[in-house]
């Protein structure tokens, strides 16, 4: 099953939000093939990724987004190519 790891503040700011319902929206077009997680940034998980600004989306083990939301339309092609990897 593919992650996509959305790192934000704790408790998550407005944009932390919003990039976590974008995940969740993208990722309901690939039902069964993808799991959403929230993180905190200053987790121990956030430092491998060297995370400076929130939110922050990671699809698979890949970077596809910081400091800002990616739209789930936007989204949905990243998750797609990172399924076919």
């Amino acid at each position: 099953m593919l992650q996509i790891k959305v790192f934000g503040t704790t408790p998550p700011c407005a944009n932390c939000k919003r990039a976590e319902r974008e995940a969740r929206k993208a990722a309901e077009k690939f039902p069964g093939q993808v799991e959403v997680v929230h993180l905190d940034a200053l987790g121990p998980e956030a430092q491998q990724y060297g995370l400076m600004v929130t939110p922050v989306v990671v699809v698979g083990e890949e970077v596809v987004s910081t400091g800002r939301v990616v739209p789930a339309p936007k989204l949905a092609p990243m998750i797609e190519e990172a399924l076919q990897s």
